[in-house]
């Protein structure tokens, strides 16, 4: 997961350059290229403030994905499958996976859900922080009274099934304590949590508490390694250290098993700097897991193997 198209389209507005080859963000595809990257997904991250329209935001936020990609045919290829992310790989460049960070997008609207599925996402992060017509986002259920009826609402159960139907992944991250139970009960297909932690470790209330990472994993589903130093320590973390990214995929695979881990980054979503430095230093991250008990097996699981085998379970 990361937030990059998003800085691209705030440059393209405000009448400033922007390329994603070369972005001086903390992605961009020479950094990718460096750091041996097979796939990332790219989320339309719609900020819903108010003084938009998100469903419209949405559709440019795709034309500038479609734009800088198809500008970059050399380095990497659009996907929406997993024979298609083979076929990249096959070709020698890397894949992009178009997705959306905030369910408001759709308006409430299964017909709008269906046109950004037929544009190509993938997956859907079902809130940010704020409320939609799914559902309640942990930044505001964490200080609510009955937190246990801020789960899904009517049409956000019904958007998750449909999402199930038409293969494409739900995504937990950023959703109250009450909603990742409601998708557990009303979905059968495996879910992810793109980019959080472990709450056992640092009690923000976006990270995942141990009962969720067990039903995630008993599911199939994988939850990413988010490198944001306020969900590595409760103190913060600026950097965001190896060190701790490692305690907490240590933490998630004792608790959940090592299939259940991945990386989610949310580089150019988060403020702080990182240990590796950009995508670029993924390197750095393998070393570190590996020297901190990870198997070279179980690295490459972390890497690639467990988020790759829930794209052939769910994408269509």
């Amino acid at each position: 997961h990361c937030d990059t198209i998003m800085k691209l389209y705030q440059a393209k507005k405000e009448g400033r350059p922007y390329t994603l080859r070369d972005s001086d963000g903390q992605l961009s595809l020479t950094g990718m290229k460096q750091g041996d990257y097979l796939l990332q997904n790219f989320a339309m991250f719609v900020y819903m403030n108010g003084n938009m329209d998100p469903y419209q935001t949405c559709h440019e936020m795709m034309d500038v994905f479609d734009e800088q990609i198809a500008a970059n045919a050399d380095l990497i290829l659009p996907v929406r499958n997993s024979a298609e992310i083979e076929t990249a790989e096959k070709q020698g460049k890397m894949a992009a996976l178009l997705t959306i960070e905030e369910g408001g997008v759709c308006q409430g609207s299964l017909a709008k859900l269906q046109e950004f599925y037929d544009r190509g996402a993938r997956m859907m992060t079902l809130t940010w922080n704020f409320e939609n017509e799914i559902g309640w986002p942990a930044a505001i259920a964490k200080d609510a009274v009955d937190k246990d009826a801020m789960g899904l609402k009517p049409f956000g159960i019904e958007c998750v099934q449909q999402m199930e139907a038409l293969g494409m992944i739900v995504d937990v991250s950023h959703l109250s304590d009450a909603g990742f139970y409601d998708v557990c009960k009303y979905t059968k297909a495996p879910f992810v949590a793109s980019h959080s932690d472990a709450r056992a470790l640092c009690g923000h209330q976006r990270n995942l508490t141990d009962d969720m990472i067990h039903l995630l994993a008993e599911r199939g589903g994988v939850t990413g390694l988010n490198y944001c130093g306020n969900f590595l320590r409760d103190e913060g973390c600026d950097p965001a250290t190896l060190e701790r990214i490692v305690a907490h995929a240590k933490h998630i695979a004792n608790v959940g098993g090592i299939e259940c881990l991945g990386l989610g980054s949310d580089f150019d979503g988060i403020s702080n700097a990182v240990e590796m430095k950009d995508a670029s230093g993924m390197q750095m991250l393998a070393d570190a897991l590996q020297k901190g008990g990870f198997t070279a097996s179980e690295t490459e699981k972390i890497f690639s193997k467990n988020v790759l085998r829930v794209y052939r379970e769910v994408l269509k």
